[in-house]
């Protein structure tokens, strides 16, 4: 076998052309072959049919055939968060054009972990991350792999603003890669205050404060993975501020209404966070990974400084080189701001903030139908884009089986939710081609599996 092309260089662009070729149509015929949101049979079926096509996964001689193969078995077993009745989860369906830039990015695989391998990538990621902290009233902004990542550098700039150690104080409705951070970090056991109807009790979070010793950070929540909801930020600001403890916004969901004048007022309150965890492959429409975390007091980074003298020595930094190794707790770092930074300047905010608007239409949309079927439970009107519902008079048992009968049969992908004591179908809609009519096939398939 003659010596593979490379993705960059003088013959990178005429090698990558025939392989997209063969990208593309493969990804068309998996997605025909699938026939809908995902694969019917279950996890056994898709797991053989994997297998079959991979085949022996190191074989002595290549096979020049499996570019094609396993990107057709890719596409026939996803779950396709482009079809409008995969709405399951907080997974969007990311942008052409953001998906085309993540390919430049591949095809040129900088590294930011130093200047000398990615210069104008770390110029470029600069640039963007000052702009986006400056659209969130923060003063930086690093750049992250979601919302788990984020949350896990929120707690440990507070633990070390604070010398060593910090008390975490979240709430039942909070994410829990939270509780994990606490727990990697080394943090004593969080303390959890009620999240009556799903958003945090200001009165318990009070006592709380009150009760408690300090140093003491507070976690809320702006756009809950359950239900979509946001939590009373003024008021949680500002029993920060009367207590003196910091505070962290998980946005990772909600934060994509600062594109939209329409819903950005739901945010009021966001720029009195310490940080802020942001993650645009939810709410931006971005390929994973584009997380983001803001930064109030840029001082709090200096937490993060690290000295490797072949990546960031002190006489290079001095000559005026930037040092990266402070941006992350990663080394190797893909450029992720490049398709972020195409998104923002091909749709600017207003068109960003188009298909935010769109996405919460539809979710009212959806809501409205739900209230208006007699068959349908509606929990309640949804605040950003996730609706929950059930089946009336449904047991819990009978919610969850629907789910499964539907993922099984390859329909239709639903979410599970728990609140207030019962089990709630979740639909998330993120995908701003869905129409009503969609709407309304989603809610007869969840009336035809559903046992009578």
């Amino acid at each position: 076998m003659p010596t593979p092309p490379l993705a960059s260089g003088p013959d990178g662009p005429g090698a990558l052309r025939p392989l997209l070729d063969t990208v593309l149509d493969a990804l068309d015929a998996g997605r025909r072959a699938r026939g809908g949101p995902l694969p019917a049979g279950g996890p056994e079926a898709v797991t053989a049919r994997m297998r079959d096509a991979l085949g022996d996964v190191l074989p002595d001689e290549g096979d020049p055939d499996a570019l094609r193969a396993l990107v057709h078995a890719l596409a026939e077993g996803a779950a396709d968060p482009a079809d409008p009745l995969c709405a399951g989860h907080l997974h969007c369906p990311p942008l052409a054009l953001a998906t085309a830039a993540d390919l430049a990015a591949t095809a040129l695989n900088p590294s930011l972990d130093s200047w000398d391998q990615a210069p104008a990538a770390s110029a470029l990621e600069a640039l963007v991350t000052r702009a986006l902290a400056e659209a969130a009233g923060a003063a930086d902004c690093l750049v992250t792999t979601g919302g788990t990542e984020s949350n896990q550098l929120a707690l440990l700039l507070a633990r070390e603003a604070h010398g060593g150690s910090v008390h975490l104080v979240t709430a039942a409705n909070s994410h829990h890669s939270l509780t994990r951070a606490a727990w990697l970090l080394g943090l004593p056991e969080p303390v959890t205050v009620p999240a009556p109807a799903g958003t945090l009790d200001p009165a318990a979070l009070d006592e709380a404060l009150t009760d408690l010793p300090g140093p003491l950070l507070v976690a809320a929540t702006a756009g809950t993975t359950d239900a979509g909801l946001i939590d009373p930020l003024p008021e949680i600001a500002a029993l920060c501020r009367a207590h003196g403890a910091r505070l962290h916004i998980d946005a990772a969901y909600g934060g994509g209404l600062l594109f939209s004048e329409r819903h950005r007022h739901r945010l009021t309150g966001l720029d009195a966070a310490d940080t802020v965890t942001l993650d645009l492959h939810k709410l931006g429409w971005q390929p994973i990974a584009a997380g983001l975390l803001t930064v109030r007091n840029a001082r709090d980074l200096a937490a993060l400084h690290q000295r490797a003298d072949y990546l960031n020595a002190d006489d290079d930094t001095d000559a005026g080189f930037p040092d990266l190794l402070g941006r992350s707790l990663r080394t190797t770092r893909r450029p992720d701001i490049l398709k972020i930074a195409v998104t923002l300047r091909t749709l600017g905010r207003s068109g960003l903030g188009a298909l935010v608007d769109q996405v919460c239409e539809r979710a009212d949309e959806l809501a409205r139908l739900i209230a208006a079927h007699p068959g349908f439970e509606l929990y309640d009107r949804p605040t950003i884009s996730t609706v929950l519902f059930r089946p009336a008079d449904a047991t819990d048992e009978a919610v969850a089986a629907v789910r499964r009968r539907l993922l099984g049969d390859g329909r239709a992908i639903l979410g599970r939710a728990r609140l207030n004591g019962r089990l709630w179908l979740k639909a998330t809609l993120l995908n701003p081609h869905t129409r009503p009519d969609h709407l309304a096939a989603l809610l007869k398939l969840v009336e035809g599996h559903t046992p009578r």
